[in-house]
């Protein structure tokens, strides 16, 4: 394995951006914040991003789930990634976008850890194999934690709901990063071992 593909799977860094959406602004929010996403997927590390919107994994539009809450995923496969793309001028011209469209001071949860989900084969045993690609860890990532924070709405949404916005997340974010960390990112990683680590072809 280089030195560079070690590194580059070292310290993954996945970000969630809660922003609370103006009353009839949701379409054109929605727009812009997959503008910004695309834009963010142009830069070095980029591992992923994902718009969860107010109806996704709550009961959403009774007035008790804070139906105007969005919440956005970014991951990157470094912290210095990550700083790149919110020092970059890309970002800024997003967040100037997107403000007509929100209310109240964003919140920003950092998430790291993420990369020894991805070193090696769960078990592996002898040399270390080579990590799989970018996209591949993106997929697996994704599929670990879209239906975890799915799941964590469906159960808490309505109990957390009176909470002010920071414990909130705070709390949320806690549990998707316990669940991921010893629940499902082993059983994923486990389950999609043959696509992740594929057994080399020997030569004849």
């Amino acid at each position: 394995m280089s030195a560079p593909a070690t590194a580059a799977l070292r310290n993954p860094v996945t970000v969630l951006v809660t922003r609370r959406v103006k009353p009839g602004h949701a379409p054109a929010f929605e727009q812009t914040m997959g503008r910004m996403i695309e834009a963010a997927a142009g830069f070095p590390g980029h591992l992923g991003g994902h718009l969860i919107r107010p109806g996704e994994g709550t009961e959403g539009g009774d007035g008790t789930g804070e139906p105007d809450l969005w919440h956005v995923i970014f991951a990157f496969d470094t912290p210095e990634h990550l700083q790149a793309w919110q020092a970059s001028p890309a970002r800024a011209l997003g967040l100037a976008a997107v403000a007509p469209h929100t209310e109240g001071e964003q919140q920003v949860r950092q998430l790291t850890g993420l990369g020894h989900w991805f070193a090696e084969p769960l078990g592996a045993k002898g040399p270390s194999q080579t990590p799989p690609p970018r996209w591949k860890v993106a997929v697996v990532t994704w599929l670990g934690i879209c239906p975890t924070v799915f799941a964590l709405f469906l159960l808490l949404g309505e109990l957390l709901a009176p909470w002010p916005l920071l414990p909130r997340v705070m709390v949320l974010t806690a549990l998707v990063v316990v669940l991921m960390t010893w629940v499902v990112a082993p059983r994923l990683t486990a389950w999609l071992k043959p696509w992740l680590y594929p057994t080399p072809v020997s030569a004849p």
